[in-house]
Order: structure tokens, then sequence, then C-alpha cells
């Protein structure tokens, strides 16, 4: 049986997918495609139409202002952007998983208050957990640190880069404790007294997704807006981690798709030549509709039955994006050949687009590394302990 076949039935265009999606695509994200890769241009208007025609709520449930149609409807929203500008597909991933942690958060105070809000896109921001991860797997030490006071928490450290937020955003982000193993992980506003934000690096591709450096100074999270606390924080991980990672596989199959489109496109005019190339359009666009199925069949699984089981799955399912990515980026830039290196031709952004999906949080060595701990039952699930941080 194909891979098509054991896909579930997920509709096939945008318009099917949410109504008034494709439209919002053509006429307010495509013009702005160039710009945003170039000029760094923020398409945060765009979010914030998409979350008024139901685009950003998903995975909220109706009672707190969402959709609730589901992970796999996430992912396939996050696709069809990203096929049009993976810039945009990764901020939209980012809103999805600012809602997922308050979603799954003990803090049902903080959800009643915030996830109606950010469903519809009237609040915007994203999540600092990429040095969270990887401090959770022995890669480098948590970066921000927590002391209890009284009705909170005081943090300072800094965090290099964090994507989708600004001084009207809202992030989420975690800190170690003195005293005690886990994470306290907490809602913080990109105003919050204390809190710096500086752009002080700038990017071969990605430019336009609103990425500063963090830096605390005894900013104060109460506990009104702690999503867990330090002694939740494993339940809390195994509740979230795979369907956080898998929501990125949008990003992967809209720029597989977008490859594959380009490629069958320049071998109308020059199939004679594109033929000697090692990866065909044929081949690759075979590779994606496994990797869909693979996606929206996991993304179910998920659903039915949790988080949880399925950490090594989706792992295993990501990194192959990620590889998928990368081989057909270079396949289409290939089959453009000169035209390709056209400073507003979407292959060449492509490509920079493929080595972001392998390289942002969990990166391909990340997902290497956790794949080779799980295999080897030498696990790292927990913060580090010194000995096994790096410098």
């Amino acid at each position: 049986m194909t891979a098509a076949a054991l896909a579930p039935t997920f509709p096939d265009t945008p318009a099917e997918v949410l109504p008034g999606l494709a439209e919002l695509i053509a006429t307010q994200l495509a013009p702005q495609v160039v710009d945003i890769d170039l000029k760094g241009v923020y398409p945060g208007g765009f979010l914030q139409q998409l979350g008024a025609i139901g685009g950003l709520g998903s995975l909220t449930p109706v009672a707190h202002g969402g959709t609730a149609r589901g992970l796999g409807h996430a992912i396939q929203v996050i696709e069809e952007v990203s096929k049009q500008c993976v810039s945009t597909g990764f901020l939209l991933w980012a809103e999805y998983a600012l809602q997922w942690y308050v979603i799954n958060s003990s803090n049902q105070a903080l959800a009643a208050e915030m996830l109606p809000k950010m469903a519809r896109g009237e609040v915007l921001g994203g999540t600092a957990q990429s040095n969270s991860m990887k401090s959770c797997v022995g890669i480098e030490e948590a970066r921000l640190k927590a002391r209890r006071v009284e009705c909170g928490y005081v943090i300072n450290g800094v965090l290099p880069w964090v994507s989708n937020i600004g001084p009207e955003h809202y992030f989420h982000m975690g800190a170690s404790l003195p005293d005690a193993p886990g994470l306290v992980i907490g809602l913080v506003h990109g105003s919050a007294p204390g809190l710096t934000l500086a752009q002080n690096a700038h990017f071969i591709g990605m430019e336009g997704t609103n990425t500063f450096a963090c830096q605390f100074r005894d900013v104060f999270l109460s506990d009104s807006r702690v999503v867990c606390h330090a002694d939740e924080f494993n339940a809390f991980r195994d509740r979230t981690k795979s369907a956080f990672i898998l929501l990125q596989m949008g990003m992967g199959l809209g720029l597989v798709d977008a490859c594959v489109a380009m490629m069958k496109r320049s071998d109308r005019t020059h199939g004679h030549v594109n033929r000697f190339l090692d990866v065909q359009a044929d081949a690759l666009e075979a590779e994606l509709d496994a990797a869909r199925a693979a996606t929206y069949a996991l993304a179910e699984k998920i659903e039915r039955d949790g988080s949880a089981p399925y950490v090594r799955d989706t792992l295993a399912l990501r990194l192959a994006g990620s590889e998928l990515s990368l081989k057909a980026a270079n396949a289409a830039m290939l089959h453009l050949g000169a035209k390709g290196y056209l400073s507003n031709n979407a292959a060449q952004r492509r490509l920079r687009e493929a080595y972001f999906i392998a390289i942002v949080t969990p990166a391909i060595k990340h997902l290497r590394k956790e794949l080779h701990e799980f295999d080897t039952h030498s696990c790292a699930l927990s913060q580090p302990q010194p000995e096994l941080e790096e410098a």
C-alpha cells in the first residue's frame, strides 16, 4: 500500500483546511515574502488576521476561545503557510507553542485569562524554550536562574535568541532553581521591569522573525504567571514534548512541497537536462507523501494517547523532516540553476530556510543525541548535573 493511501483524510487545499486561509496567504503574506526575508519585515499583521479567522486556535479548547480542531489541524495550517514562507510558518509554530504550554498548565486562572486573547491573535508571542530543551538533555547549562521569593520568583540570566517576541509580546521561559530539580516555566511580557530585549544579530535567513536577545535582571515572575513549578516539571514535560516538536513538521512539509513545485516548473523547460540530476521531483514527492502520512498519523496517536508514549517516534520523524528538507532544497536549487542565485528567487531562500529547519531546536545533532540516548537506555530526561554540562 502506498504512503498516500495510508495517510489520514485531511483536506488538500488551504481553503478546505481553514475558510479564508488561501485568500489571506495570497493577499497578505505572498506579497511580503521577499521583504520578510531580505528586509526583516515582521508579518505581525498577517498573524493577527490569521487569528481572527481561527487560524491560531486549533489546539485551544472552545471554552477558551479556540477551535479545538486538534494537533493535525495546527500542523496543516503551519504547512500551508510554510509553502509560501517558512519564516512565517515558524512564527505560527511559536504561536501554537505559546498556547500549548498554557493549555497544559495546572494554572487554570492563567489559561482562562490568556488563551482567548492568544487564540484570537489579540496578543502575540513565542517560546524561549530552546535553552530549556537543551539543558534537559545535557547539551548546555540552563541560562536562566530562579530564586523563590514571596508570591513568585526572581529571574536572572541571558537568553541569546528568542523569536516572535517584542515589547508587546508574551513568551514563556524556563529557569532552574538552586535547590530543586526540574525547571520553573513562566509567562513573561516583553515590557516586564528588568527585562531588556536587544536585536544584536543579523541572520542570513529568518530575519523577519522578531528575534531578540533577552537579559533578565531581577525580573519578578509572580505565581499568577507560573505555567509550571519545578516540582511539576517532569509531568509537564511528559504532557507537552511530543506535540511541541511534532508541530515543527509543518515547516518541513510546507518547504518540501514548495521545492517539489519549483522542480516541476523547471522541468517544463529544462527537463531534458534536469533528468541527469540525482533527485527528481516525482521521487521527492513520494518521500513527501510518506512524511506527510507519518506526521498526521502520529498527530492522531498523540491526541488519542497523550504525548509521553511517542517521544522517540516524534524525535525520529522530526529528524527525517530535517534531512528531507535539506535534500529537497538542495535539489530545487540544482534544478533552478543560475536563476536560483537571484536575490528574489525562492530557490536560494528555500535553501536557507532548510538549514534553519535543520538547526532550530531540536537541531539535527540534538535529535541524534536524544535518539542515541533512547536506544542505549541512557536518556537524560531531567536537568543535567553540573558535571554533565558543557561550557
